[in-house]
């Protein structure tokens, strides 16, 4: 089967599915989906670009400074009989003789839903000395604009270091979302959790992120709960990368480590529990499917519903059509509001209110709960009351 699937191939899929959606409920609701098992020959392969991925090649942070970044450290091998994306990073304790591996979306498109992907962290080397401080990810993140950007979006799902690093002993695996950062000096806005226990192995990594809340799980065990300021307030790209942190626990000559990638699922609009997601990338497999996207085509998200038992007395209020912004402040993004509290926005055209707007005119919004830099349109912390 070809690993992209035309519009009409993934309504086929879908309908496919309808066991998996049934049993999810309204989480399930057809708001848009990505999967892909990585079933491609090479970094070179013209379908890894054609949906949607790019291996890195341009050189930078983060990691061991001189480092190489290069597409040919990302490789496609097959594990039990499953193809597999391998990210390989290797260093002999120099700058120069330092690789590094990264695979990301090209496109900046993933904001509110459910992410999953199935991965296979290593504690020790594949060849060389162990005790380097490497780093195994799984990751969502903005591009920052500018020192502490209140609008700048990270979630680490999962940063693995099997030998430590960061002033910490091995093994420790963080989950932690970004509120923002100043690069020089070094100053952190976040908010982590972390886990001090070996992850050697695959695991099923998921986090939602729905309701102003951040939910991590690891195998179906919540790990984390993130909320406030830490929410997403503009869309991101999905990575995976291996890097060193540094090479001060190197020794000996060449170290070479591996992070593998069985799938990854995206959900958009839903917060699908683990068993759901496990459930669904189960459907695309055993339909035979190993890519589908649908997160534009379907553009949002009606969950179904449950009609009433007894018909109402009167009609139901419909939502306003227009809002009064009459006495309503613009929204500012380095404002904090409380719930109730309305403010008029235009929302932006990419969930980035620095960029251009929607060219939808000013809404009336009205802030669900706490929230700050969140932007209205973007997120579920503002409900619309209808264009001003």
């Amino acid at each position: 089967m070809s690993r992209f699937l035309g519009l009409l191939g993934v309504t086929t899929l879908l309908s496919s599915l309808a066991v998996f959606t049934h049993a999810a409920g309204a989480s399930a609701a057809d708001c848009g989906y990505l999967f892909d098992d990585f079933s491609y020959s090479s970094a070179g392969d013209s379908s890894l670009t054609a949906n949607g991925w790019t291996p890195r090649s341009y050189a930078g942070g983060p990691g061991v400074p001189g480092a190489t970044w290069s597409p040919s450290s990302i490789t496609f091998p097959t594990e039990g009989g499953q193809k597999v994306m391998q990210l390989t990073a290797s260093t002999d304790g120099t700058g120069a003789g330092t690789n590094h591996a990264e695979l990301y979306s090209t496109q900046k498109r993933y904001l509110e839903g459910t992410y999953a992907s199935r991965v296979r962290f290593t504690d020790t080397p594949t060849a060389g000395n162990d005790g380097d401080h490497i780093n195994q990810t799984f990751f969502t993140i903005s591009p920052l604009n500018g020192d502490m950007d209140p609008t700048y979006s990270e979630l680490d799902i999962s940063e693995y270091l099997p030998n430590g690093g960061w002033g910490e002993t091995g093994p420790i695996n963080y989950q932690t979302s970004w509120y923002t950062y100043r690069a020089e000096p070094w100053f952190a806005d976040n908010m982590h959790t972390e886990q001090r226990s070996s992850l050697n192995g695959w695991h099923d990594l998921v986090a939602t992120v729905a309701d102003g809340h951040i939910r991590y799980y690891i195998d179906g065990v919540l790990v984390g709960d993130h909320s406030g300021k830490y929410y997403p307030r503009q869309t991101m790209t999905i990575n995976w990368n291996l890097w060193f942190i540094d090479t001060a626990a190197h020794t000996g000559g060449r170290s070479t480590y591996i992070q593998q990638v069985d799938w990854v699922l995206f959900a958009k609009n839903q917060a699908l529990t683990p068993a759901e997601v496990t459930a669904r990338t189960a459907g695309y497999r055993s339909a035979g499917a190993t890519f589908a996207d649908t997160v534009d085509t379907t553009g949002g998200c009606t969950p179904p519903t449950t009609p009433p038992t007894t018909p109402p007395t009167s009609p139901p209020t419909t939502p306003p059509s227009q809002g009064d912004c009459t006495s309503a402040p613009d929204w500012a993004f380095g404002t904090a509001y409380q719930g109730g509290q309305t403010v008029k926005h235009e929302k932006s055209r990419n969930g980035d209110p620095g960029g251009p707007p929607s060219g939808e005119g000013k809404h009336l919004w009205k802030a669900r709960y706490w929230t700050q830099g969140s932007e209205p349109g973007w997120t579920q912390q503002w409900q619309d009351l209808g264009r001003c």
